[in-house]
């Protein structure tokens, strides 16, 4: 009872550090540098531009894609239009660079106004965060006490991760939520659901082109049994597509052209390895990459889906995403929290073979609680110093494990295949005498 008790208390003096130092040492460090620079902030939503778009063709008929559609966008969210003329304006043109079926999702908030649904947002995607921790712990098959599922919920709730994203009320959470539950759906046989789920996913189809990749493979593998994942993810996609002609067509040309548009203006189109080795070395590694992932996918097409084989190669797969997509986002590494999940539960196994995955594991979770233990001693800090002298050192939480934490999960994953991957599932069970 006691262990239970620390572990709660643990879990969440760690969410209100991370809490406080975002609202007390980020925002106000990052509100200076804008008042010193004379950069326009905005309201900060990542969302106004996707419900404007939805609001202005949904009532009004307009091309959301269209640069007076992108002006007004301007003048919502930074308060004017973006002057280029301004070496300090943000290079953010927040064009609507979405799948234009977005905006089905988003039909029901059309008609309110802006302020009621970026409250709305915030909550509901707390909640679909929230909701995709068991989700995803059942998907994987593990089983756990009410207290660590509560102590997982708060942990998820603040990391840096869901925390930008419930800020900027990204819909990556939206996506992330929608991925746990297809996954979880899958591992229940709910194919029709599933297929439905991932299609809907599609709206950030950088995040899902692997998973698609690795779903299909996977139904490949056993066709007869499997394959009505396959029509429910296909039939779906299609009323996606033809949904969105209906509502403007040649929409995916003007996409793609928002897409390109979006890569140039916000400096993104490099993945964390084309910072890494250069343009060239990173195309080149993403390639080897890329191909590693299909080796493992084609090698563990037949596997079942309850099986850890089929629950590694889902985290690899995502993992490998995050290292390979032309953008880079902190708020999208929440999909690397099965992963996370799948280390954690082998961690006695993984300790116990030797120097080497001990190694791996230790700058994994270091890479994964520095953010929480590091936020904690700045808002420790702001109690005794000034608060501009703490805010000096406020990405201190963020900078680090923002590159760090993909690419070590991606590392200990791959190194750590034969143990997390190939063990039988008691192996992977936590003893009951350590749940907690």
């Amino acid at each position: 009872m006691f262990k239970r008790s620390l572990i709660l208390f643990g879990a969440l003096l760690m969410s209100l550090s991370m809490w406080i130092w975002v609202q007390s040492i980020v925002v106000p460090h990052q509100a200076a540098e804008s008042a010193k620079l004379g950069r326009p902030r905005g309201n900060l939503s990542d969302l106004y531009p996707r419900w404007w778009g939805a609001r202005e063709l949904l009532l009004h008929g307009r091309d959301p894609y269209r640069t007076d559609i992108t002006r007004e966008i301007q003048i919502g969210y930074y308060g004017r239009p973006l002057d280029p003329t301004l070496p300090n304006d943000p290079k953010d043109q927040q064009g609507f660079a979405y799948p234009i079926y977005v905006v089905l999702l988003l039909a029901p908030t059309v008609t309110l106004s802006f302020t009621t649904v970026h409250r709305i947002a915030f909550w509901l995607l707390a909640a679909l965060t929230a909701v995709s921790v068991p989700l995803w712990l059942r998907m994987l098959g593990w089983r756990v006490s009410k207290v660590s599922l509560v102590a997982w919920v708060l942990l998820t709730l603040s990391c840096f991760p869901s925390i930008q994203g419930l800020k900027l009320q990204q819909l990556t959470l939206l996506v992330a939520a929608l991925i746990a539950g297809s996954m979880y759906a899958l591992s229940r046989q709910w194919y029709l659901v599933a297929g439905i789920f991932l299609a809907l996913a599609t709206i950030k189809p950088q995040l899902v082109f692997l998973l698609i990749l690795w779903v299909c493979i996977w139904v490949v593998g056993n066709w007869r049994q499997r394959q009505r994942l396959w029509w429910s993810f296909g039939v779906s996609m299609l009323v996606l597509v033809i949904a969105g002609e209906l509502l403007l067509p040649g929409w995916i040309t003007e996409f793609r052209g928002a897409m390109k548009d979006y890569f140039r203006y916000t400096g993104g189109g490099l993945s964390m390895l084309d910072v890494a080795f250069s343009s060239v070395g990173g195309k080149l590694v993403a390639a080897i990459v890329f191909a590693v992932l299909l080796v493992f996918c084609w090698r563990n097409r037949g596997c079942g889906r309850e099986t850890a084989a089929f629950h590694w190669t889902v985290c690899f797969t995502l993992a490998t995403t995050l290292l390979i997509i032309p953008s880079y986002a902190v708020y999208n590494q929440l999909v690397l929290l099965p992963a996370a999940m799948m280390a954690l539960r082998s961690g006695g196994q993984l300790w116990e073979r030797g120097l080497f995955l001990r190694f791996f594991y230790s700058i994994t979770a270091s890479a994964i609680f520095w953010p929480f233990v590091s936020a904690a001693g700045l808002v420790i800090a702001l109690a005794v110093m000034p608060g501009y002298t703490v805010q000096k050192a406020w990405g201190l939480p963020a900078l680090y494990p923002s590159f760090a934490i993909p690419v070590t999960i991606y590392a200990l994953l791959l190194v750590a295949r034969d143990v997390v991957a190939n063990e039988p599932r008691r192996v992977l069970q936590l003893p009951s005498s350590r749940r907690c």
